[in-house]
């Protein structure tokens, strides 16, 4: 294992579900890891408390990934902490689901804000800190990027947007040796997935019907690729869409 051990990550939103996952997903293979959170101080204080009960090393960073004070602060703090950056993963996100009857301009702010100019911010604070080695973006997406889904027309846009930024960003950093691929996942069961309802909905039983491999997606399923793309081993893999759904494609 190892497979990134001296490497330093930043992972947003990785206070709870997906983030946590990966947070410590990464860790295990070695990496110091910068575990930022919005408000989840608690939470985001537990995952490193994960960290380093394994021998792992991680600190939390409060941060709204749309304030670009509080990006710049982000960073300066990971730099303090570990000198420079190797990783960053933006998986900070809302989603608002709504019908364009209820839509309003705060809804679609607050997605934009975070799912959008939040991970251009990060990204643009990040080149700062990569080495000459380079650096390596894995950016969050959604399968509703691909598949948007009635009532989540906002959310949608800000995941297809977030995709088109990596593919543009892939491009734009030909030469300097840094990576940045998509991972979209399916329908995951985090908190949030039962705070919703989405848990033992018709929903889920119709999602899970259209999935071949038969289940709803668990955090760590996301967590394992996104430790891949941080590796050595996906070296060649860049300005990619790589879809984690378990097969649910089309509906």
């Amino acid at each position: 294992m190892s497979k990134l051990k001296n490497k330093v990550a930043v992972v947003t939103g990785a206070s709870k579900g997906i983030g946590a996952s990966i947070a410590k997903y990464l860790a295990e293979e070695g990496a110091s890891v910068v575990v930022n959170y919005a408000s989840s101080k608690e939470d985001a204080e537990q995952v490193v408390k994960v960290i380093t009960d394994n021998g792992g090393n991680a600190i939390a960073v409060q941060g709204d990934v749309s304030k670009k004070s509080d990006v710049i602060r982000l960073f300066t703090e990971t730099k303090n902490a570990f000198g420079s950056l190797d990783i960053l993963v933006n998986n900070a996100g809302i989603y608002q689901f709504e019908s364009i009857e209820h839509f309003t301009e705060d809804s679609f702010h607050q997605q934009f804000n975070i799912n959008v100019l939040g991970s251009l911010l990060t990204i643009q604070e990040s080149l700062k800190l990569f080495g000459k080695t380079g650096g390596n973006i894995i950016n969050i997406s959604s399968g509703a990027s691909n598949t948007p889904m009635p009532n989540g027309a906002a959310y949608s846009a800000t995941k297809a947007a977030l995709d088109a930024i990596t593919i543009s960003l892939s491009k734009e950093f030909a030469g300097k040796n840094i990576r940045i691929n998509s991972v979209l996942p399916g329908i995951v069961e985090t908190e949030g997935y039962h705070t919703v309802g989405m848990a033992g909905s018709e929903a889920e039983t119709f999602m899970i019907s259209k999935t071949p491999l038969g289940r709803s997606g668990k955090p760590e399923d996301i967590a394992k690729v996104v430790a891949f793309l941080a590796s050595d081993d996906s070296y060649w893999i860049n300005g990619e869409k790589i879809s984690v759904m378990g097969g649910l494609y089309g509906i």
